[in-house]
């Protein structure tokens, strides 16, 4: 098979890697893929917003799969421009995408079906925005409706913060994305990753993760699109897996099939465990970022004829199987991340570092120039490991970073530590 896959981030590298294991592949590109993707796929310079080059490409190229990476091109309807051009896409459609496209839209849904999630508000001004939130107190979530690239939710734990917030999302800090704001119930608990593949009807569930979203050590700082991940979470026990699949991911199938908006894909939720069980706090319509790597990284089975089956309607007769060791990934950012941060800074001892046993290094935001490896992103380097514990995990992955000359970079160091202490506990 000829496959396309669109981005150019860490979660693109490990699909890449994923995809070229498999002996239905032909030939891969990606688009505009970075410097690792340059590895796995020939890279094509397409901009991945103009859907009617992307669709020339595949037809010259006679592509037989798409496989849609990140979540702005599925919110400006990529599938559906391929779907009607005759070429099978990975990924919802436009309006089964408004899940992440809109937070409004996935709270809707949420109340329309009984899935269990913080109450909320939405709203399209200010004043009454404001009024709602001093009503309620704080702690209180206000996020932007709209895509905002994973930087549209402030959790705020004052009054004042709350009020901030609002204030800036009105006035335009993420553009047409905080034209509506919803403020919704701060959830308390342990925060969740939980994925499941749909093909409009029926929905498998993925193996369990975990993120790590704020910047800095000890969980503070602001929140980014992810310093970390692992998997498997051991708080996900089957009881709560069984809870999180009965009550919030095939409730969501049945609703958005209901609808007349199948959705098919990979389903991404959010999940906080309250004390009051499982709870939805957001959707996104593909792989996380970093829980991606370490979804590849775990998984036994091929993953195209997973692809497959999600696009032609398949997965009741589908399975997948995976591999019983953790997986850890650390995100290695530019210093200044996910504030301004300077590009084109030289990575060096990548090669060493991949030499540690289980270790495979993803690049999210680099570029090669002159035979070397420049950042080019906020988010550079995922440097993942496998192990038979996330403590071994965890500890390979350390050890790889620590290899890694590039006094521009920083990570986090206690990525996995809820487990990690779980399995000390043990």
């Amino acid at each position: 098979m000829n496959i396309l896959l669109l981005g150019s981030g860490g979660r693109e590298h490990a699909l890449a890697w994923k995809i070229a294991a498999s002996p239905l592949l032909t030939k891969l590109w990606c688009a505009p893929g970075n410097a690792g993707i340059a590895r796995e796929a020939e890279c094509v310079a397409l901009d991945v917003g103009n859907h009617a080059a992307v669709i020339d490409f595949c037809k010259a190229n006679a592509v037989d799969l798409v496989v849609v990476g990140p979540e702005t091109p599925l919110a400006a309807g990529i599938v559906d421009d391929l779907a009607a051009a005759g070429i099978k896409a990975f990924g919802p459609a436009k309006k089964a995408a408004q899940l992440e496209g809109s937070k409004g839209f996935t709270k809707d849904l949420c109340s329309e079906f009984n899935i269990p999630t913080g109450a909320y508000r939405r709203f399209d001004n200010a004043k009454d925005a404001l009024a709602y939130v001093r009503a309620q107190g704080a702690p209180i979530v206000v996020k932007a409706d709209g895509l905002a690239a994973g930087k549209g939710v402030v959790v705020a734990m004052t009054l004042k913060q709350a009020e901030d917030a609002v204030a800036m999302m009105f006035e335009g800090a993420f553009g047409a994305a905080g034209a509506e704001v919803v403020i919704e119930e701060f959830l308390s608990g342990r925060e969740i990753s939980f994925f499941a593949l749909c093909d409009g009807e029926t929905a498998i569930a993925l193996a369990s993760a975990q993120d790590h979203k704020r910047v800095f050590d000890h969980d503070e700082g602001p929140n980014t699109g992810g310093m970390g991940a692992y998997s498997p979470t051991p708080f996900v026990t089957p009881e709560v897996h069984d809870q999180i699949m009965a009550r919030i991911i095939l409730p969501t199938v049945a609703g958005m099939k209901a609808r007349g908006t199948p959705f098919q894909g990979v389903l991404y939720a959010g999940v906080m465990l309250t004390a009051q069980g499982p709870k939805l706090f957001e959707y996104n319509v593909r792989f996380g970022d970093p829980e991606c790597q370490v979804l590849m990284l775990r998984m036994m089975s091929d993953i195209v004829p997973a692809f497959l089956a999600a696009c032609d309607g398949q997965l009741k007769n589908f399975d997948l199987r995976w591999y019983p060791d953790a997986a850890v990934t650390v995100v290695m950012a530019a210093k200044g991340y996910p504030g301004d941060y300077r590009k084109g800074s030289r990575i060096e001892g990548l090669d060493e570092a991949a030499k540690v046993d289980g270790v495979e290094i993803f690049h999210a935001g680099t570029a090669a120039k002159d035979g070397a490896i420049l950042a080019n992103g906020g988010r550079v380097l995922n440097v993942c490991a496998l192990g038979r514990t996330v403590t071994e995990a965890q500890a390979r992955a350390y050890q790889a970073v620590d290899r890694i000359e590039w006094p521009d970079g920083f990570c986090r160091r206690d990525i996995a530590w809820q487990a990690v202490e779980a399995e000390k506990g043990r």
